[in-house]
């Protein structure tokens, strides 16, 4: 909405579009297969380790065709232990902090995914003195039914989402987001699906980026140098909704030359580039600026991305380089880590089978 010249918010409207298009009418199947991902992603995390061999094995093209996917993408694999379940072994002595608490919010991709990066954001956050806590429960903020226009579900899964964290919502707590585009569902997308719901606009109100919370909370922790030039790629739905600049700000405070790419969206755009006949549209988008300057950029430049679209974009091109989160980077200088070349080989436990 904030690229449009008179602000016609076309995600919304599309959404709309969707929901009364189909509201009497079969659905694509992608909107099954992609709309309904926390379900699936829910059921694999009970054996994710034959279910990474079944999408990679020969029958992954009847799986991806099944599933309106198309034919040149990879299906991300899943994670070996879930995000929640490794906070849920942590020592209890652990979770201890003198700025008060914060629920870091497990959204589907971080959770099931890349749930180093919520392992990192933990580390981050209790080392600026924050106690972190997490909902009770696996809870979704509907953005893949939002995006796939299932709107009545959306709202439905966006109602029991707000109901089990009511107390935390009440009580004031800040609720920190990692992937934009689930952090961009509470700021924006809740309050207009649910209008007039007080709860619901406090969530809105007190949903943070990490970098936001940081900047507001704790503008005096100061992160370790990092001392490195790094490529930012902005997920459309945090330069849209949130802005990079208390990132900008957190970034240059650790010593980061940053360099964010004026190239739009990076193609993949959720579940769009991943659907089948999108995928040329989706790599040309990607080719305008963001792919070229990951090829030139040198071996110790970090490539930073917090949305997973974008992470899984440049993974997925070949381009033989991965991009981190912000998170990822923090924890890296909190944990004097060195950064060589490469440094996503340093800050990220993506292929590790279990986290620390």
């Amino acid at each position: 909405r904030s690229d449009c010249p008179v602000e016609v918010d076309m995600a919304t409207y599309k959404a709309e579009f969707l929901s009364h298009h189909y509201a009497r009418r079969l659905r694509p199947v992608s909107h099954y297969a992609m709309g309904w991902l926390p379900l699936w992603a829910q059921l694999a995390a009970h054996a994710p380790v034959p279910v990474n061999l079944l999408t990679r094995s020969p029958l992954a093209p009847l799986l991806k065709r099944l599933g309106g996917v198309a034919a040149q993408r990879d299906i991300p694999p899943f994670a070996t232990e879930r995000f929640t379940d490794w906070f849920a072994r942590r020592e209890p002595g652990s979770r201890t902090g003198t700025r008060g608490a914060v629920l870091l919010w497990p959204d589907t991709f971080t959770n099931n995914f890349d749930p180093h990066i919520g392992i990192a954001a933990v580390h981050v956050l209790e080392s600026a003195g924050f106690e972190v806590r997490l909902p009770d429960r696996t809870l979704c903020c509907g953005l893949t039914l939002i995006s796939t226009g299932q709107l009545g579900i959306a709202k439905r899964v966006l109602r029991r989402t707000v109901a089990a964290m009511r107390e935390e919502i009440r009580a004031g707590t800040p609720v920190v987001g990692l992937e934009p585009s689930c952090t961009a569902v509470f700021r924006t997308d809740a309050p207009e699906l649910l209008p007039g719901d007080e709860d619901v606009r406090r969530l809105s109100m007190q949903t943070k980026t990490l970098a936001e919370l940081l900047g507001q909370r704790a503008p005096d922790w100061v992160p370790p140098p990092v001392n490195r030039r790094a490529i930012v790629q902005t997920h459309c739905h945090q330069h849209a909704v949130m802005g990079f600049d208390a990132d900008r700000a957190l970034l240059e405070r650790s010593g980061v030359d940053v360099d964010v790419l004026d190239s739009g969206c990076c193609g993949l755009a959720g579940n769009f580039g991943f659907e089948r006949g999108h995928y040329e549209v989706s790599i040309a988008c990607a080719e305008r600026v963001l792919l070229p300057t990951v090829r030139r950029a040198d071996l110790e430049t970090v490539l930073l991305a917090d949305g997973f679209s974008c992470r899984t974009q440049v993974e997925q091109a070949r381009t033989g380089r991965q991009a981190v989160h912000l998170a990822e980077l923090l924890a890296a200088a909190v944990r004097n880590t060195q950064l060589g070349e490469r440094p996503e080989q340093l800050v990220s436990n993506r292929h590790r089978r279990r986290a620390p």
